[in-house]
C-alpha cells in the first residue's frame, strides 16, 4: 500500500468515527488537516493519477478550511483576518484545479453533479456536489469554471438535491 493508498484508508477510518458520532465535525476537521499536512506526502506538481489530484483536493480543502476558521478569531484587526481570507481563497482556487483536473483524468466518466440543499445564505444556489461514482467520493465546490465544463459534459442535474453527506455540510463547526 503507497501513502496515498494510506492517506484514503486512515481518512475513511475518520469519516467511521464521525459517523458514529466518537467525533465532532470539528475534530474530524483537525485529525483530517493533520493527517495532508504533516505527513510524508505534499501536494502533487505533477497530478497525472486520479488519486493524486484526490490527494491534491483534500489538501489544498483542509488548509483552506484551517485559514477560513483561523480568519474567526476574535481580537484579530482588519489586516489578519484580510491575510487569513485571502489565504483561505488561495487554498480554494488550487482546491479547484485539482477538482477540474481529477475530472478530466476521468474524461467526466462516473460523474454526477447537483446544487445541494443547503442552510447558508451565501451558499444557496452556489455550492453544487460532484459524486465521483466509481471513487466513492463526494467533492464540493462553487467554482463557476467547474460549473460550465460540468454542464458541457452533460453531468450537471440541474435539479437541487439533499446532499449525500447533508448531515456534514450543513453542520457549523
Amino acid at each position: 500500500m503507497n501513502a496515498i493508498e494510506k492517506y484514503f484508508r486512515y481518512r475513511q477510518s475518520l469519516i467511521d468515527q464521525y459517523v458514529k458520532g466518537d467525533m465532532t465535525k470539528r475534530e474530524y476537521l483537525q485529525a483530517n488537516y493533520e493527517a495532508v499536512v504533516y505527513n510524508d506526502i505534499k501536494p502533487f506538481k505533477n497530478v497525472d493519477t486520479v488519486l493524486k489530484g484526490l490527494f491534491n483536493y483534500q489538501y489544498y480543502n483542509a488548509r483552506a478550511k484551517e485559514k477560513k476558521q483561523a480568519s474567526t478569531i476574535k481580537d484579530l484587526d482588519y489586516d489578519e483576518k484580510k491575510e487569513y481570507i485571502d489565504s483561505c481563497n488561495y487554498y480554494y482556487g488550487k482546491k479547484d484545479r485539482a477538482t477540474l483536473k481529477v475530472l478530466e483524468l476521468l474524461d467526466f466518466k462516473g460523474v454526477e453533479a447537483y446544487f445541494i440543499k443547503v442552510r447558508s445564505k451565501e451558499l444557496k444556489g452556489k455550492l453544487f456536489e460532484i459524486v465521483l461514482t466509481e471513487y466513492n467520493m463526494i467533492l464540493h465546490s462553487t467554482n463557476e469554471l467547474i460549473l460550465k465544463r460540468l454542464r458541457e459534459e452533460n453531468v450537471f442535474c440541474e435539479e437541487s438535491k439533499k446532499s449525500l453527506i447533508d448531515g456534514y455540510i450543513n453542520q457549523r463547526y
